[in-house]
């Protein structure tokens, strides 16, 4: 693995998180969707805006893995009442892991879930917990490689497209 660092961001950070939660969904679900789903979904969930209240709240947090100065993909953690969905008193959910393709099969997806093991160690949390596309195999996979198993789903939106998201959960033993 090269030598990747991983840092808490903040609102000085705000364009390059939202350059970077752009241009990974893009790479990522662009192929599956309709560009008008696409655009909707980005003008509507990863607004400056939006990403500057989500960097405020308390309960959430972003990270960058960054080799020097080049940021190579992301992840938002959530407890307490950013949840998406009320899971336990102590469950932490990853809402988003996301690693630019060039370093798709590098380790670098693996770096960010340990990452969020740790914060979710850090706070106690008996479970973490993740919502994924049902059509995306490959995180699907990875999920279930690192001791996720399925247990319910949700909608997703993507724009007018009402898509199922698997919700997926790994117990924490200490």
């Amino acid at each position: 693995m090269i030598d990747i660092s991983i840092r808490m961001i903040d609102l000085p950070d705000l364009d390059v998180l939202q350059q970077i939660s752009r241009d990974t969904f893009q790479e990522t679900f662009a192929d599956s969707n309709t560009q008008e789903n696409m655009d909707r979904y980005l003008s509507e969930n990863l607004t400056r805006e939006k990403l500057a209240s989500e960097i405020a709240n308390p309960d959430s947090s972003f990270y960058f893995a960054e080799l020097g100065t080049n940021v190579l993909g992301y992840l938002k953690i959530n407890s307490g009442r950013a949840q998406s969905e009320k899971i336990s008193d102590r469950s932490v959910e990853i809402e988003r892991i996301y690693v630019c393709a060039a370093y798709h099969g590098k380790g670098l997806g693996k770096l960010l879930f340990d990452h969020a093991l740790a914060i979710a160690l850090e706070k106690n949390a008996d479970q973490v917990w993740l919502g994924v596309w049902e059509h995306n195999l490959r995180a699907i996979a990875f999920y279930r490689k690192n001791g996720f198993e399925e247990f319910d789903q949700h909608v997703f939106m993507l724009g007018d497209d009402k898509q199922t998201d698997i919700l997926m959960r790994r117990f924490i033993t200490i």
